[in-house]
């Protein structure tokens, strides 16, 4: 394939793996372009690492992974499941992989400190989907130099849980922001203030608050802000059977057995009961 040809070519030693469809409300519209990229995506990338004998393979995941309300959360937390599989069948005694699990990155990519920054710059609203609403932060240096460390580390395939600290609550934060700002809260206290914060309601597939641990069974490393998780994984014998269903479904565009299929497989996935798939609700 491409991906062989490109790693051979170039010699690639290390892959971090954070391609992923990370949007939760699009990727729930999207169903089965989140499965493909996410699952299959990491699925051949890690093939293609140990046919080339990369010397070692991290998967960026995501606080999303463990629990998961949403299809994009889903996917990850079987991204995990699908490269230690995959590990478990093909140990080549060259290739080491390895999972890093975090929160939010600031001022990365689709981070809601942007949006908040140019809407007060623009005089508000601020939106915000709930009043209660919690997220984990990080800054981009930490998040990456932690992601190498961990990424050095493993032996088996673990998954490595980075510390983030204590949850924040998103209305703190753009209290904290709008003030720093030189600038005053419009609200029932202060009719005249500056900045009005609006609640839009939680989109498809949003949690209030995210974890980063799915049981209590975690060790410590040599770096206080790396935690090694110790969770259920699947042998790669039950996954590939599974797997096909899966690919076969998302080909049949079956939304139906696709949500099947991802609440067997992931532990804690609890969808919402309607499906948001844009085609799939126009062709029903």
């Amino acid at each position: 394939s491409r991906i062989n040809d490109i790693l051979k070519t170039f010699k690639v030693n290390t892959i971090y793996h954070a391609a992923a469809y990370k949007h939760v409300p699009l990727v729930e519209e999207n169903i089965y372009e989140g499965v493909n990229n996410n699952v299959f995506g990491t699925l051949v990338l890690a093939q293609a690492a140990f046919n080339q004998k990369v010397s070692n393979f991290v998967l960026i995941s995501s606080d999303k992974a463990v629990r998961p309300t949403n299809i994009m959360g889903a996917t990850k937390r079987l991204a995990e499941l699908c490269t230690q599989g995959i590990y478990e069948n093909m140990k080549n005694n060259f290739t080491k992989f390895s999972i890093v699990r975090f929160g939010n990155v600031l001022q990365s990519s689709g981070s809601v400190i942007p949006k908040f920054k140019q809407q007060i710059k623009d005089g508000g609203p601020v939106t915000l989907t709930h009043i209660d609403v919690t997220r984990f932060f990080m800054t981009t240096k930490e998040a990456a130099q932690l992601v190498i460390q961990a990424g050095a580390m493993s032996q088996t395939c673990e998954v490595f849980v980075l510390d983030m600290g204590k949850s924040v609550k998103i209305k703190d934060l753009i209290h904290k922001m709008i003030v720093n700002s030189g600038l005053t809260i419009k609200d029932e206290d202060n009719p005249e203030g500056d900045i009005e914060i609006i609640f839009t309601g939680l989109r498809p597939g949003e949690k209030l608050y995210e974890e980063l641990l799915i049981g209590d069974n975690v060790g410590k490393t040599k770096n206080p802000l790396i935690m090694r998780a110790k969770e259920e994984m699947y042998g790669w014998e039950k996954l590939s059977p599974i797997l096909k269903d899966l690919n076969s479904a998302a080909l049949d565009f079956d939304q139906e057995k696709i949500r099947s299929l991802l609440i067997n497989l992931v532990q804690g996935f609890k969808p919402e009961n309607k499906i948001k798939d844009v085609l799939y609700k126009k062709t029903k």
